[in-house]
């Protein structure tokens, strides 16, 4: 049974009786055209190499060509077969920082993209290199919140990922321990499941223990990255406009703190890595390889036979048909009369007998 993957391209269907409406708007235009010069019956001996069905059969031929191009539009398939596929990969908990300091420049110049930029950037390119593993999304600064749980969809990670900004989360702060344990909360019930968190921040923490919330993950199997993003030589913080400033008017600096971030990462079982590094995600992916990979879903795909080719080779036949076919008669036709019966009636002189012939002349003599 034939069914069609695109069905919304058969409304096309609609243009057929709009062409065979101009075409017949188009032969009633010509005839009238030719009847300011006289008769029908007078003019057409005129035309002796005009056609008059050819017309008609290029207009089939187009209608037939359109409705095989409409068909392939609408993806023709038939019979279908399953195939189920075994995903291995881990988990993996991506916690980013949204806090304020995150628009401070990632980097010395003061002009160079935020540190929250820097770690979207990152975490585009980390997304792509995590394909068949799951990922997970949580956003923090003075409170952590599940932005995506745990998925293998890589595409809805990353529409996830576009709509992070630093005023999503209403408590300002920096509490990477929270994000720690709402990571863990998020993973699954499996035992057999590598898992990992990967922490995006500028190392400031204010609101917690980080470092005994990265040993109590690692405790239970669960390994702690982190990327550290921003300047160790400080950067202000752009606000509305201008900058943040302190109760005496002066703008507040920020900094990068990579040893607090190295001793997350060390309680973890992780590593530490600098987000401007050139080999950043490389050194994160080599570790991510080195945990051991299982199976974290059946993936079961259905597969259809396309129908295309068909309608394709009967779409090129016809439009072969239609750059052979001329307007005027064939000449090798003109031979068989099809529509008419011959008049024996009427009989030329070449007809008569050479002997009738001449003894007319003779009696007209």
């Amino acid at each position: 049974m034939i069914n069609f993957a695109h069905p919304q391209y058969f409304y096309l269907l609609l243009l057929l009786p709009l062409l065979v409406l101009l075409f017949l708007w188009n032969r009633r235009s010509r005839r009238k055209r030719l009847e300011r010069f006289g008769k029908r019956a007078s003019i057409e001996p005129l035309m002796p190499e005009v056609s008059r069905y050819k017309p008609w059969i290029r207009l089939v031929l187009e209608l037939l060509l359109l409705t095989m191009v409409i068909i392939m539009l609408a993806r023709p398939r038939a019979g279908s077969s399953k195939t189920t596929t075994q995903v291995h990969g881990i988990e993996v908990m991506v916690a980013v920082d949204v806090s304020n300091s995150m628009n401070a420049s990632s980097t010395d110049d003061p002009h160079d993209v935020s540190r929250l930029q820097r770690a979207k950037m990152i975490l585009q390119k980390l997304i792509d290199r995590l394909e068949n593993n799951k990922v997970g999304l949580i956003v923090f600064a003075g409170n952590a919140y599940m932005q995506m749980p745990m998925t293998n969809d890589a595409a809805s990670a990353k529409l996830f990922l576009n709509s992070i900004n630093t005023s999503m989360v209403p408590t300002q702060g920096t509490a990477i321990g929270a994000a720690i344990n709402m990571a863990l909360n998020g993973f699954s019930q499996s035992k057999k499941s590598q898992k990992a968190i990967i922490i995006i921040t500028d190392g400031e923490n204010f609101e917690d223990d980080a470092v005994e919330a990265a040993k109590a993950a690692a405790h239970l199997g669960v390994q702690v990255d982190v990327i550290g993003v921003g300047s160790t030589t400080g950067a202000p913080i752009p606000m509305d406009g201008g900058y943040l400033t302190d109760d005496n008017g002066e703008p507040v600096t920020t900094y990068l703190d990579e040893k607090t971030a190295q001793r997350i990462a060390d309680a973890g079982k992780g590593v530490y890595i600098t987000g401007t590094a050139t080999d950043a995600l490389s050194t994160l992916q080599e570790t991510m390889d080195k945990l051991a990979k299982s199976d974290l879903a059946a993936v079961t795909y259905t597969q259809h036979d396309e129908q295309f080719p068909v309608f394709a080779a009967i779409a090129l036949l016809l439009l072969l048909a239609l750059l052979l076919l001329l307007e005027r008669k064939t000449p090798w036709l003109k031979r068989y009369n099809f529509f008419t019966k011959e008049d024996n009636s009427t009989i030329t002189n070449n007809d008569v007998p050479s002997s009738q012939t001449n003894n007319e002349k003779a009696n007209q003599n």
